[in-house]
Protein backbone atom coordinates (compact mmCIF):
# COMPACT_ATOMS: atom_id res chain seq x y z
CA UNK A 1 0.00 0.00 0.00
CA UNK A 2 1.37 3.35 -0.75
CA UNK A 3 2.82 5.32 1.75
CA UNK A 4 0.78 8.50 2.98
CA UNK A 5 2.32 11.82 2.82
CA UNK A 6 -0.81 13.89 3.47
CA UNK A 7 0.07 17.63 4.79
CA UNK A 8 -1.50 19.82 6.67
CA UNK A 9 -3.85 22.30 5.33
CA UNK A 10 -2.73 25.56 6.60
CA UNK A 11 0.46 25.20 4.64
CA UNK A 12 1.94 25.99 0.84
CA UNK A 13 2.49 23.03 -1.53
CA UNK A 14 6.24 21.65 -0.69
CA UNK A 15 7.93 19.89 -3.26
CA UNK A 16 11.44 17.77 -1.84
CA UNK A 17 14.05 17.76 -4.76
CA UNK A 18 16.09 14.75 -4.16
CA UNK A 19 19.84 14.88 -5.19
CA UNK A 20 20.75 11.10 -5.86
CA UNK A 21 24.71 12.18 -5.37
CA UNK A 22 26.28 13.59 -1.85
CA UNK A 23 27.42 16.57 -3.19
CA UNK A 24 25.14 19.55 -1.14
CA UNK A 25 26.30 22.30 -3.38
CA UNK A 26 24.74 20.43 -6.56
CA UNK A 27 21.83 20.23 -4.39
CA UNK A 28 21.64 23.56 -3.75
CA UNK A 29 22.16 24.41 -7.68
CA UNK A 30 18.99 22.70 -8.30
CA UNK A 31 16.60 23.54 -5.55
CA UNK A 32 17.41 26.94 -6.86
CA UNK A 33 16.55 26.15 -10.19
CA UNK A 34 13.57 24.31 -8.77
CA UNK A 35 12.35 27.12 -6.24
CA UNK A 36 12.66 29.61 -9.28
CA UNK A 37 10.68 27.85 -11.57
CA UNK A 38 8.06 26.74 -8.65
CA UNK A 39 7.67 30.31 -6.60
CA UNK A 40 5.10 31.27 -9.37
CA UNK A 41 2.68 28.30 -8.06
CA UNK A 42 3.18 29.51 -4.61
CA UNK A 43 5.27 26.38 -4.18
CA UNK A 44 8.30 25.44 -1.38
CA UNK A 45 11.22 23.66 -2.12
CA UNK A 46 13.08 21.75 0.73
CA UNK A 47 16.54 20.13 -0.56
CA UNK A 48 17.56 16.50 0.12
CA UNK A 49 21.16 15.09 -0.29
CA UNK A 50 21.48 11.51 -0.58
CA UNK A 51 23.26 10.28 2.90
CA UNK A 52 25.67 8.12 1.25
CA UNK A 53 26.69 6.71 -2.33
CA UNK A 54 28.48 8.03 -5.32
CA UNK A 55 29.71 11.59 -4.76
CA UNK A 56 29.27 12.14 -8.91
CA UNK A 57 27.06 9.90 -10.87
CA UNK A 58 29.47 9.01 -13.88
CA UNK A 59 28.65 5.02 -14.50
CA UNK A 60 26.19 2.64 -14.39
CA UNK A 61 27.13 0.82 -10.76
CA UNK A 62 27.43 4.39 -9.37
CA UNK A 63 23.45 5.16 -10.66
CA UNK A 64 22.46 1.00 -8.86
CA UNK A 65 24.34 2.75 -6.04
CA UNK A 66 22.37 5.61 -5.80
CA UNK A 67 18.90 3.99 -5.59
CA UNK A 68 19.53 2.94 -2.26
CA UNK A 69 20.45 6.12 -1.29
CA UNK A 70 17.77 7.94 -2.69
CA UNK A 71 15.30 5.52 -1.09
CA UNK A 72 16.48 5.97 2.39
CA UNK A 73 16.66 9.53 2.82
CA UNK A 74 13.55 10.15 0.21
CA UNK A 75 11.41 7.91 2.95
CA UNK A 76 13.39 10.20 6.00
CA UNK A 77 11.73 13.29 4.37
CA UNK A 78 8.63 11.92 4.01
CA UNK A 79 8.10 10.83 7.40
CA UNK A 80 9.31 14.40 8.74
CA UNK A 81 7.98 17.11 5.95
CA UNK A 82 5.17 15.37 4.07
CA UNK A 83 5.68 16.59 0.77
CA UNK A 84 3.29 16.99 -1.88
CA UNK A 85 5.73 15.65 -4.09
CA UNK A 86 9.32 14.54 -5.07
CA UNK A 87 11.97 15.24 -7.58
CA UNK A 88 14.51 13.30 -8.15
CA UNK A 89 17.31 14.93 -9.48
CA UNK A 90 19.71 12.88 -11.62
CA UNK A 91 19.50 12.03 -15.16
CA UNK A 92 19.21 8.46 -14.27
CA UNK A 93 16.01 8.66 -12.33
CA UNK A 94 17.58 6.17 -9.94
CA UNK A 95 14.60 4.86 -7.25
CA UNK A 96 12.33 6.63 -9.28
CA UNK A 97 10.05 3.90 -9.86
CA UNK A 98 10.35 2.18 -6.75
CA UNK A 99 9.04 5.49 -4.89
CA UNK A 100 6.22 5.95 -7.62
CA UNK A 101 5.44 2.51 -6.23
CA UNK A 102 5.86 3.09 -2.67
CA UNK A 103 4.49 7.01 -1.79
CA UNK A 104 0.89 8.19 -2.57
CA UNK A 105 2.32 11.46 -4.28
CA UNK A 106 3.79 12.02 -7.85
CA UNK A 107 7.51 11.37 -7.83
CA UNK A 108 9.03 13.08 -11.03
CA UNK A 109 12.50 12.10 -12.41
CA UNK A 110 14.55 14.63 -14.22
CA UNK A 111 15.10 12.21 -16.94
CA UNK A 112 12.17 11.00 -17.50
CA UNK A 113 11.19 14.96 -17.21
CA UNK A 114 13.50 15.77 -19.57
CA UNK A 115 12.62 12.94 -22.66
CA UNK A 116 8.87 13.88 -22.37
CA UNK A 117 9.64 17.41 -22.86
CA UNK A 118 11.78 16.84 -25.22
CA UNK A 119 9.56 14.81 -27.30
CA UNK A 120 6.90 16.56 -27.14
CA UNK A 121 4.51 17.14 -30.66
CA UNK A 122 7.13 14.21 -32.21
CA UNK A 123 10.26 16.53 -31.96
CA UNK A 124 13.47 14.81 -33.41
CA UNK A 125 15.86 15.38 -30.03
CA UNK A 126 18.92 14.48 -28.66
CA UNK A 127 20.81 14.40 -25.83
CA UNK A 128 24.31 16.00 -24.63
CA UNK A 129 26.88 14.74 -21.77
CA UNK A 130 29.95 14.81 -20.47
CA UNK A 131 29.28 11.14 -18.90
CA UNK A 132 30.19 8.63 -21.52
CA UNK A 133 29.81 5.65 -19.59
CA UNK A 134 26.12 6.99 -19.13
CA UNK A 135 25.59 6.74 -22.77
CA UNK A 136 23.74 3.09 -22.55
CA UNK A 137 21.77 4.38 -19.73
CA UNK A 138 20.37 7.02 -21.47
CA UNK A 139 19.52 5.17 -24.34
CA UNK A 140 17.83 2.50 -21.97
CA UNK A 141 15.54 5.73 -20.00
CA UNK A 142 14.28 7.46 -23.85
CA UNK A 143 13.48 3.42 -24.54
CA UNK A 144 12.00 3.47 -21.21
CA UNK A 145 9.08 6.01 -22.10
CA UNK A 146 8.87 5.22 -25.14
CA UNK A 147 10.08 8.05 -27.28
CA UNK A 148 13.13 5.89 -29.29
CA UNK A 149 11.89 6.74 -32.45
CA UNK A 150 12.67 10.37 -32.54
CA UNK A 151 15.81 10.31 -30.67
CA UNK A 152 19.32 11.21 -32.79
CA UNK A 153 21.22 9.57 -29.95
CA UNK A 154 24.21 11.03 -26.97
CA UNK A 155 26.21 13.06 -28.17
CA UNK A 156 29.50 13.17 -25.80
CA UNK A 157 32.33 15.60 -24.44
CA UNK A 158 35.64 15.23 -25.35
CA UNK A 159 37.16 15.17 -21.58
CA UNK A 160 34.89 13.90 -18.78
CA UNK A 161 32.62 14.65 -16.07
CA UNK A 162 35.24 15.06 -13.51
CA UNK A 163 38.17 17.37 -15.63
CA UNK A 164 35.01 19.58 -16.70
CA UNK A 165 33.09 20.05 -13.30
CA UNK A 166 36.44 21.46 -12.28
CA UNK A 167 36.74 24.34 -15.95
CA UNK A 168 33.23 25.49 -15.96
CA UNK A 169 34.21 27.33 -18.87
CA UNK A 170 35.87 24.65 -20.89
CA UNK A 171 32.27 22.16 -19.91
CA UNK A 172 30.41 25.12 -21.73
CA UNK A 173 32.48 25.30 -24.78
CA UNK A 174 32.35 21.31 -25.10
CA UNK A 175 28.58 20.80 -24.46
CA UNK A 176 28.56 23.27 -27.09
CA UNK A 177 30.27 21.73 -29.76
CA UNK A 178 28.28 18.17 -28.66
CA UNK A 179 24.77 20.49 -28.98
CA UNK A 180 25.70 21.29 -32.42
CA UNK A 181 26.50 17.99 -33.27
CA UNK A 182 23.58 16.84 -32.34
CA UNK A 183 21.84 19.26 -34.90
CA UNK A 184 23.69 18.17 -37.40
CA UNK A 185 22.10 15.27 -36.74
CA UNK A 186 18.82 16.62 -37.05
CA UNK A 187 17.31 17.24 -33.38
CA UNK A 188 15.33 19.56 -32.92
CA UNK A 189 15.71 19.82 -29.22
CA UNK A 190 18.96 18.47 -27.17
CA UNK A 191 18.78 17.53 -23.63
CA UNK A 192 21.55 18.88 -21.47
CA UNK A 193 21.63 15.51 -19.78
CA UNK A 194 22.95 15.90 -15.98
CA UNK A 195 21.73 17.47 -13.23
CA UNK A 196 25.14 19.56 -12.24
CA UNK A 197 24.99 20.67 -15.70
CA UNK A 198 22.28 22.67 -15.10
CA UNK A 199 23.87 26.13 -14.96
CA UNK A 200 25.43 25.47 -18.23
CA UNK A 201 22.20 24.20 -19.44
CA UNK A 202 21.11 27.68 -19.34
CA UNK A 203 23.98 29.36 -20.78
CA UNK A 204 23.71 27.27 -23.87
CA UNK A 205 20.06 28.17 -23.88
CA UNK A 206 20.65 31.39 -24.62
CA UNK A 207 23.38 30.61 -27.15
CA UNK A 208 22.15 28.51 -29.66
CA UNK A 209 18.95 28.21 -31.89
CA UNK A 210 17.37 24.43 -31.38
CA UNK A 211 15.13 23.83 -27.95
CA UNK A 212 17.79 23.37 -24.78
CA UNK A 213 15.86 21.24 -22.27
CA UNK A 214 17.00 22.07 -19.11
CA UNK A 215 16.53 18.86 -16.52
CA UNK A 216 15.52 20.96 -13.55
CA UNK A 217 13.04 23.07 -15.32
CA UNK A 218 11.20 20.10 -17.27
CA UNK A 219 10.62 18.46 -13.84
CA UNK A 220 8.80 21.26 -12.82
CA UNK A 221 6.95 21.86 -15.77
CA UNK A 222 6.20 18.46 -15.19
CA UNK A 223 4.84 19.00 -11.56
CA UNK A 224 2.91 22.02 -12.76
CA UNK A 225 0.77 19.88 -15.12
CA UNK A 226 -0.44 17.68 -12.70
CA UNK A 227 -3.33 19.50 -11.50
CA UNK A 228 -4.10 18.10 -8.50
CA UNK A 229 -0.39 18.88 -7.46
CA UNK A 230 0.46 21.96 -6.29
Amino acid sequence: MPTSTTRPRDRRPLVALVNPNTNRRTTTMMADLARAELAAVGADVVEVTAAHGPAMIVEPDALVAAEAAVLDVVREVVARDRPDAVVVAAIGDPGRAALAAELDVPVVGIGQASVLAAAAGGRRFGMVTTTDRLAGALGDLVAAHGCSAGFTGVELTRDGPLELAADPEEQYRQLLDAVRAAERRGAEAVIVAGGPLSETARRLRETVAVTIVEPVPAACGLLRGLDAVL
